[in-house]
């Protein structure tokens, strides 16, 4: 088997997830489609064949088995339940060997705690991503562990790449990672559904009304990305003296939006805090 440390983000590499829930397979379609890594070198095991068709549609190999996982891969995501971590690794810890890259994103499961379940010098990189890699327009954060030198983040690092963006920070920032971007998508598509919502409840048909607040979603993100703009400075230009957008954002304010988007990530850094304690 090839060692990762002498190799690039190539389409040789050859990649397993041991887990086939939603980000797995959001990883593994991004970097498929991406052209970075080849189908046939990529193999997802999972007990439960729930989604057993959709990774094999990918082009890509499906087993029950974790060890097979191990046998035929060399950069290996931990992609499970925080609560099955401790299990999936003690399964396969005797077959993993200094040629193997680590990358769990089971969220709030420390760099110390995966090291210990693992042999000794095992090169382990922590990560948040989120559901957006399925679109290429994903958002993680690694951290890499005490074996895992700068060629291994750097080949994570490309990997998430090709789905988005991703940024290197400390693991006592992955708590909070998780609570913003990690369950981020879900609160922007709460607020696609309420706008959209908003508009049919104004005579809008509903597909319209649906398209209409996605896009202006999608439209602002970009502005904030591509501009390097403050978001307050870009509302602010928006919200002409006496205007329809000033009213609306004083309601806003009124019903302490922007103070529940903060609480709510707080609320799920606790919580992801608390499974790592777990």
């Amino acid at each position: 088997m090839a060692s990762t440390s002498e190799t690039c983000c190539t389409t040789d590499l050859k990649v397993g997830f041991m887990g086939a829930g939603r980000m797995a397979y959001a990883i593994t379609r991004g970097i498929v489609n991406a052209g970075l890594v080849r189908p046939s070198n990529i193999i997802v095991s999972d007990p439960s064949p729930l989604m057993k068709n959709e990774f094999e549609e990918l082009g890509v190999a499906f087993t029950d088995d974790n060890k097979e996982v191990v046998a035929r891969s060399q950069l290996i995501v931990l992609s499970v339940k925080p609560n099955m971590v401790k299990p999936v690794l003690q399964e396969v810890s005797s077959l993993i060997s200094k040629d193997n890259i680590i990358v769990s994103i089971a969220a709030g499961i420390k760099l110390a705690t995966i090291e210990e379940l693992l042999p000794s010098g095992t090169r382990v990189v922590r990560v948040m991503p989120n559901t957006p890699v399925l679109v290429q327009a994903g958002a993680a954060v690694l951290a890499p562990g005490s074996a895992a030198n700068p060629r291994d983040a750097q080949l994570v690092a490309q990997l998430l790449s090709s789905v988005g963006i991703c940024e290197q920070a400390s693991e006592k920032l992955l708590d909070a990672v998780t609570g913003l971007s990690g369950s981020g998508p879900a609160y922007a598509f709460a607020a696609i559904e309420a706008m959209a919502d908003g508009g049919v409840k104004m005579g809008l048909p509903r597909d319209l009304a649906m398209k209409l607040a996605a896009q202006t979603m999608l439209g602002a993100a970009k502005m904030v990305v591509e501009t390097g703009r403050h978001p307050g400075q870009l509302k602010d230009e928006v919200c002409s003296p006496g205007g329809t957008t000033i009213t609306a954002m004083h309601v806003l304010e009124k019903n302490g939006f922007r103070a529940s988007l903060i609480d709510a990530v707080e609320a799920a850094t606790k919580r992801a805090e608390e499974l790592g304690q777990q």
